[in-house]
């Protein structure tokens, strides 16, 4: 949900994984001050692609046109693996539980 619209991950997840930079791809809502929540994306590369401001644009700016505008990565970060099942699934309550850690008040 983001400013009071429900979002889908796997519209985005797909989206993104169409880049061929993308090796896989989760997204979650991320709290956010102004909206509530805004979409965040983790992005796991390829081997040998190097992550970048102008990667992480170019991947928002794919889901921007294909998708709606409240549907785009307010936030792109890389991560090395994501947490998969031993189904490949991507873990996504470990990405939040995570982003919740990391934005926990005296973090």
């Amino acid at each position: 949900s983001s400013g009071g619209y429900r979002i889908g991950p796997g519209e985005i997840e797909e989206c993104l994984g169409r880049h061929p930079a993308v090796a896989l791809a989760a997204a979650i809502g991320a709290p956010d001050p102004l909206r509530g929540e805004v979409v965040k994306a983790f992005v796991q590369l390829r081997p040998g692609t190097a992550p970048s401001p102008e990667l992480a644009r170019e991947l928002k700016d794919i889901v921007r046109t294909r998708l709606s505008a409240l549907e785009y990565p307010r936030e792109v970060e890389y991560i090395d693996t994501l947490p998969v099942t031993t189904t490949g699934k991507v873990k996504r309550g470990d990405l939040r539980a995570l982003e919740r850690e990391r934005r926990a008040p005296g973090r």
